[in-house]
This record gives structure tokens, sequence and C-alpha cells, in this order.
């Protein structure tokens, strides 16, 4: 892995993050405050998005995408993470798990959602199945020709701007010497199918504005039609697109933590006490040294997962490693950051207080960190057959 960005990656970057500073820092304020973005608002932002070329970069170009690599992509990420999550999701990066649609699904999704015609959500989730995906409840059984679906998900960020969903559907069980073992399927269900509702979620302290809803299934009849991939394979689906959301995350960390590192710095070189900055103490400027040491080390230990990527190499164990640290790196510069401002960080005057309640949910969507955990010491002991 060369350190060095090309010439490119640079355009990359500096065109992504003066997107970021010119068209989402301006609203920010305004969306914590209501929790709301205005729809005109949104649109302006993926119109602008569009008109860059930047809408669906993360697909290739035979789909109409940008054709961004892995690591290019991080970069990309990595900037947005700079700004509000709730007006950057307009930025437009559709779940790459829209690859596997075949023959009218192409036409009826995943082009559509790369041109930016329609918004895409994925849902898994439920309120008895979080990290345990196989103990989901929501079930589909076969009726005639139609699958029958029953049961709700929650927690499903953008389902406020979804057009249609992914949806992560129990399809059978099988006996196996564990224990039943529930086989799952991954559906495409549009808005407004009959049966399938989008109701209000929760009211959460992280990323206001970016909301959770709750899907509810009442016997929605889905035909053969809406199934993503194969009938029964939901994991061989997510195994092949879903894995490098991970990397998105501790990316998203990253830019965030260099947003809030910024702050910190120039509020220890201005804020004077007993005569002098408060950046010339020691308890403050070793705290400055910290910080940036983790968020370099979040930042090349990500960055190297996306090139393990590009290169067609093994990146299971780098990429959860890379979540789970960049993400708990967040949140001890959020609150490194707070303590450097004193009770000026915890009032809205200054985003060091929104920066450090966004910050908490990293640590929990896209796999908690202990399920990172579980998946580093898997890939290192079962070769050892531990």
């Amino acid at each position: 892995m060369h350190f060095g960005l090309t010439q490119e990656q640079e355009m990359i970057v500096s065109t992504v993050r003066d997107f970021v500073e010119t068209e989402i820092y301006p609203h920010e304020e305004a969306v914590e405050r209501s929790g709301e973005v205005p729809e005109e608002v949104a649109q302006d932002i993926k119109q602008k998005c569009i008109d860059l070329g930047f809408y669906a970069c993360n697909f290739p170009e035979d789909a109409g995408g940008a054709g961004l690599g892995h690591l290019d992509f991080a970069l990309v990420e990595r900037e947005l993470g700079r700004g509000s999550m709730a007006l950057t999701h307009f930025f437009g990066r559709p779940q790459n798990i829209l690859m596997a649609c075949q023959g009218e699904q192409r036409e009826r999704y995943l082009l559509p959602a790369v041109r930016g015609d329609r918004m895409d959500a994925l849902a898994m989730t439920e309120p008895e199945a979080g990290s345990d995906i196989r103990s989901m409840r929501c079930a589909a059984m076969r009726d005639g020709g139609d699958w029958v679906v029953n049961g709700s998900k929650h927690f499903i960020s953008g389902a406020d701007h979804a057009d249609f969903f992914i949806v992560f559907i129990a399809t059978g069980v099988d006996d196996t010497p564990k224990g039943p073992k529930k086989r799952i399927t991954a559906f495409l269900v549009d808005r407004g199918h009959p049966g399938f509702a989008v109701r209000d979620g929760y009211d959460s302290v992280s990323h206001r504005g970016y909301k959770n809803c709750i899907l509810e299934f009442n016997d929605c009849r889905l035909p053969d039609a809406q199934v993503l991939g194969e009938v029964d394979g939901g994991f061989a689906v997510m195994n092949t697109w879903l894995y490098a959301t991970r990397i998105t995350v501790a990316t998203m960390a990253v830019g965030r933590a260099r947003r809030c590192f910024d702050f910190a710095l120039n509020y220890a070189a201005e804020r004077k006490q007993f005569g002098q900055a408060i950046g010339k103490f020691q308890g403050v400027s070793f705290q400055i040294a910290d910080m940036i040491t983790e968020i370099d080390a979040a930042d090349f230990l990500t960055l190297s997962s996306a090139w393990r990527l590009d290169q067609g190499l093994p990146a299971n164990r780098e990429i959860a490693s890379a979540k789970v640290y960049a993400s708990e790196m967040l949140a001890r510069v959020t609150d490194a950051t707070l303590q450097i401002f004193g009770g000026m960080g915890l009032m809205n005057d200054f985003p060091i207080e929104r920066f450090w309640r966004d910050a908490r949910v990293e640590r929990i969507w896209d796999g908690t960190s202990e399920i990172q955990r579980h998946i580093i010491s898997r890939e290192l002991l079962r070769p050892l057959g531990a």
C-alpha cells in the first residue's frame, strides 16, 4: 500500500470536502434545531451531487456510477463524515447490494437508484433481532406463487425518504445439531405496497434529522420477482455486498474526528488561563498529542482495509479492526475535545456537544464493538483449531 494519495485521489478529497463545507455546514444548525431536513434542501444537495458526478460513485460505470474503487470511495466517505449525516445522506450512496439485481429488477431498482430517481433503505434489524440476525421474527410463508410477509423491522435509517426497501426476512427453518437455524431471504419492497407500512421510529440523541423508522408487514404479498438474489440466499447476498458498510462507519468516524480535533486544537491555542494558552499546559497538550495519534492510526487502519479489498485480499478481520477502533477512537476524541472546551463544550453555541452525542451510535450500528471483536478473534483462532 502506498501511503501517499494520487493526484486523482487528492482531487476527490478536496472536491468532496469543499462540497461538505459549502453545501452541508450552512444547514447543520437548522437541522439540529428542527430535527428535519427541508425537502428543498435535500433535493438541492442531491442535484448538486449529481451535477458534480459523485452521485452513486460507489457503483461501477456499467451501472451508471463513477466506478470508484474501495479506497477511493473510502476517501469520499471520510470527507462526508465531517458533515451532518441527515444532510450528507442526500449526497447519494445507494446500497451496493443492489448490484445483486437481475433482469427487470435492474430497470426497476438498480438503475433508478444509481441515477438518483429512487432512493433505497436497508432493513434487517428487529426488536428481538439486532446482532443476532437469525433470531428475526419477520417471516414470509409460501401461499400459491407468492410470499406472505408478517412482522416488523425497526431502526431503519433513511426509511423516511426511501422509495423502496431491501428487506431481509426469514423464509424457513432448518434443524441443525446446534438447534433450529432460520433461512433468510432478501426482498425488494416498494413504498406503498399493499400490506406494507412505514411508521415513525424513535427519537435518537445521535444524528438528529437522520431518522430511523419502523416497517410493518401485515399479510403483505410479494411475488418471487421481488426476491433479491436467491430464495434462502440472504446471507450469501449479505456476505457478497454488505461487508464494506463497516468501512463506511470507520471512514466517517475518522472524518468527524478530524473536524472535532480542529476545534480542540484551535481552542487550545486561543483559550487563555493563568496568563497563557491552555495548550501550553501538559494536561491539554498531551491530550492533543494522543488525539491526533489515534486519528491517524484509525485513518491508516481504515484505508488499508479498503486497499486490501481493491487488491482482492482477505479483509474481514481488517475491516472489523477498522470499525471497532475508529468508532471507539471517535468517542475518545469527542470526549477529550469536550473536556478541553470545559463547560462551553456542553453548550450548543459550539457543535462539540453534537459531535459527542453523535459519536455514541457508531459503536452500535453496523455491528457492535463486541461483534467486531468476535469477528477479529474468530479469524485469528479458527486456523488454529480453536
